[in-house]
């Protein structure tokens, strides 16, 4: 199982160290999200300081984007980490679309099936010098010239991974793209009961196998060094899944434990700006469906227990500057767990 943690991005000049130690320390991938901070940047920083680390956006927001700077910034950073770029990308919800980045909305999984399809057209465009000509409902690629077109880099096409709660994209995760970043709003039930069964169809349908195809995370995990500190990240993981229940996108997960008047009475309070009495509302079992919990000694037996068999990479870092670095031998057991993940093989 690969293991991944988060970067610092409050402050660039924090990433080259943080990015060096966690390559020291055995992690697999660094990821960079785009909550407070652009995502693209601090992985930029990082690519010219690490060697052999990969480097995620965990994710990039897709829509507030056109798919040509997209593909322009994924190329400089496959460029400059020699091949270890993979590109996450979210469709984000609504309200955020509307209001915060002020784009339009419309059903969000065809959409992001057009935007994966631009970027490697795209990409082949540049590699290979095919003609430029995509052309779909949302969106329509036909002029590159000589002038913007960047030279041929004989790196690997970059992989592309895709945000999923619901079952719509969770198919186009396994049709189209090399692996599925599931949200931290995941039980192992939903896992078990709709993960998995939607994956295999999608995967069915674009004839891609589950070996060449990651799945990363699908719950929180809350660790530390003592048990004072697990229950500081528990109490963090409640906060979170009381954020995340209050928004209907998110529903279908607490639909399969019968939860469905919880996130109800969650999006009341949230309407209502109570967002400091809402995690009350969570209780200890709620959040030990959300996550792996245990001490750092715990925690490799936790993780295999709550994503074993679903999962080839989790993340230890909760996101929003949240960090729980764990000692070097320790992510060394999480490593050895196993999965069913061999390599990205994304075909030109």
């Amino acid at each position: 199982m690969q293991i991944l943690t988060t970067l610092p991005q409050d402050d660039l000049q924090e990433v080259p160290a943080a990015a060096r130690a966690a390559e020291a320390a055995g992690y697999d991938a660094i990821v960079a999200t785009e909550n407070q901070h652009d995502p693209f940047l601090a992985l930029g920083v990082a690519a010219v300081n690490t060697a052999r680390v990969g480097l995620h956006t965990g994710i990039a927001i897709a829509f507030s984007r056109s798919p040509m700077p997209v593909a322009n910034v994924s190329w400089d950073l496959q460029v400059a980490s020699r091949g270890r770029f993979v590109l996450g990308l979210g469709s984000q919800v609504r309200a955020h679309n509307e209001n915060r980045f002020s784009v339009p909305w419309s059903p969000p999984a065809p959409r992001l099936r057009e935007y994966v399809e631009a970027l490697r057209a795209i990409w082949r465009c540049w590699e290979k010098g095919e003609k430029l000509s995509y052309r779909g409902q949302h969106y329509k690629f036909s002029l590159m010239t000589p002038n913007f077109t960047p030279k041929s880099t004989h790196q690997p096409m970059v992989p592309i991974t895709i945000a999923a709660v619901g079952p719509a994209m969770l198919r186009l995760a396994g049709e189209v793209c090399d692996g599925v970043r599931l949200h931290g709003f995941c039980t192992r039930r939903y896992a078990d009961e709709v993960v998995l069964r939607e994956l295999r169809a999608g995967m069915m349908r674009g004839g891609r196998t589950r070996e060449q195809f990651e799945i990363v995370g699908g719950g929180f995990i809350a660790t530390g060094p003592d048990d004072e500190s697990v229950a500081r990240m528990v109490e963090w993981v409640r906060y979170r899944v009381a954020f995340y229940a209050s928004t209907p996108a998110y529903w279908p997960v607490l639909g399969v434990h019968g939860l469905q008047d919880l996130g109800q009475k969650l999006n009341v309070m949230s309407k209502a700006g109570l967002w400091d009495r809402m995690a009350a509302e969570v209780t200890d079992d709620v959040v030990r469906l959300f996550a792996a919990v245990g001490t750092h000694r715990e925690i490799a037996c936790a993780i295999d227990r709550r994503f074993g068999g679903v999962s080839d990479a989790v993340a230890l870092s909760g996101g929003y500057g949240m960090r729980q670095d764990i000692p070097p031998d320790l992510v060394q057991d999480i490593r050895r767990l196993p999965s069913t993940f061999t390599g990205f093989r994304p075909a030109w």
